[in-house]
């Protein structure tokens, strides 16, 4: 009853401001309780409920007075394009971190949908780690030593014999692997110098660089990896000391390296007196194949290793480790202190109470196979319903599909048919660091609604179809 007495209330008194003047004071509390036969509490929660609408506002002691309407006006900030400047690159939001809603097919994603992740482990680990002294203290800059020793033992677990593995203090813990590619550019290459990269590639990638200030030089890659011979000419000709690439499914292309390329690649780095930066950002997405990292074979600093646990684990626990040796590590170290100081403690006791629960073990292996249902749906699903489109390989782990359009695609408008329709894609452009090669679409596997990948294929069929 007192709520609708405080609504009754709340409308006649509407009635009587909208035709008072600004700053007239409403009728005192013990009048409005005599005028609408209600309590003093319920007149009061209806003054709180104008007062949050905005359209009364309360003086303690003095009383509540009707608020003066506000003139709406245009803000003038012209002063700050001449403040700014031109800027150093083009920020824009790629369309793999683009929300949607629930009524549209979404390929476009870059993560996991919610029911592939570790739910109960998530929530558990909060819980743990909410008992802790992880809620207050402050950690040491390069992370956990407990989470330093788990990205060590994990490559080094990888590492044959006569390797030296990895330990804790060759580990720098970071708020996710964005950046630590940031971290890595700017350490390791330098503003304004030049960082070969694999292209296509990961638009993140692309973008630290672009924020780093380095200088990309692409280097074609494709379904098996990138041509060591290109990228030993590449070294000759730019004198760069640093090649940015993801030999473990690769996005977007879904590549894994031989491991022969993946030597010729190591001693071709080594040959050059340069860093890989290895991202192995999708190592637990392994379908049919188990990678093995790069970084496991070698212990003479070449190789920069970037393990990420954010789309495994959950988008909000947002912890990477990154390895390096040598003089390489004291400078990413210090350039993350200088940028982040530390990982949210609370965070890196969650990421590693997941990682060393028995299930996590179980969860990756039912991951796989729930990764192989929807990948192979999705592409017999394309096989039949857009024949125009080419996929030069299945991928043997990751997320996405590379799907190459005939040249003559209008890709724009494919992107836009298939929007109108429901479904939502990504177009291949944002994956290279310079001009596309081709017309492709990434498409994301692992996003919500599986069972509705033939119809998301028939409506990229029919697209295809009306504008190549």
């Amino acid at each position: 009853m007192s709520n609708d007495s405080s609504s009754r209330i709340v409308a006649a008194l509407r009635e009587w401001i909208a035709t008072a003047p600004p700053g007239a004071k409403l009728p005192s509390t013990r009048s409005l309780v005599s005028l609408h036969g209600a309590s003093p509490v319920t007149v009061q929660k209806a003054l709180r409920t104008l007062v949050s609408q905005g359209v009364v506002e309360a003086r303690p002691g003095v009383g509540t007075f009707v608020r003066a309407a506000r003139v709406v006006r245009p803000n003038d900030y012209g002063w700050q394009t001449a403040a700014l400047g031109s800027p150093n690159y083009r920020l824009q939001l790629p369309i793999a971190l683009q929300s949607t809603s629930n009524d549209v097919i979404a390929l476009h994603s870059g993560y996991p949908a919610r029911e592939l992740l570790p739910e109960g482990l998530v929530r558990a680990a909060f819980t743990r780690a909410t008992r802790t002294d992880a809620v207050f203290n402050r950690p040491l800059a390069a992370g956990l030593p407990e989470l330093q020793s788990w990205f060590a033992s994990e490559l080094g677990s990888a590492t044959p014999a006569g390797i030296t593995p990895p330990g804790p203090n060759d580990v720098v813990v970071l708020p996710g692997s964005q950046g630590g590619l940031a971290t890595s550019f700017r350490a390791l290459v330098g503003e304004g110098r030049p960082l070969l990269m694999e292209s296509p590639t990961y638009w993140g990638a692309i973008l630290a660089a672009a924020q780093a200030g380095v200088t990309v030089i692409p280097i074609s890659s494709g379904a098996n990896g990138p041509d060591p011979e290109e990228l030993s000419r590449a070294f000759e000709q730019t004198g760069a000391r640093a090649f940015y690439a993801q030999p473990s499914f690769a996005s977007p292309t879904g590549a894994l390296w031989s491991p022969s390329l993946a030597d010729k690649v190591l001693d071709t780095v080594r040959r050059h007196g340069a860093f890989l930066i290895e991202d192995s950002s999708a190592l637990d997405f392994g379908i049919t194949a188990d990678p093995s990292p790069i970084a496991a074979r070698d212990d003479s600093g070449h190789v920069v290793y970037l393990r990420a646990l954010t789309k495994s684990v959950s988008p909000s626990v947002r912890v990477a480790g990154l390895i390096a040796r040598g003089p390489a590590y004291e400078r990413i170290l210090a350039d993350t202190q200088a940028d982040s100081m530390y990982v949210s403690g609370m965070l890196q006791a969650v990421a590693l109470d997941v990682v060393t629960q028995p299930a996590w073990r179980t969860h990756l292996r039912r991951l796989r196979h729930q990764l192989e249902a929807r990948r192979d749906l999705l592409v017999s699903s394309l096989l039949e319903h857009a024949p125009d489109a080419h996929l030069d390989a299945v991928p043997q782990g990751g997320l996405n599909l590379w799907l190459r359009l005939p040249d003559t695609t209008n890709l724009e408008r494919v992107v836009q048919d298939c929007r109108s329709a429901g479904v939502i894609v990504g177009a291949g452009d944002d994956w290279f660091p310079a001009e596309p090669t081709g017309k492709f679409l990434r498409l994301n596997y692992a996003g919500p609604n599986p069972g509705e990948f033939p119809d998301a294929a028939r409506i990229i069929g029919r697209a295809i179809t009306q504008h190549m």
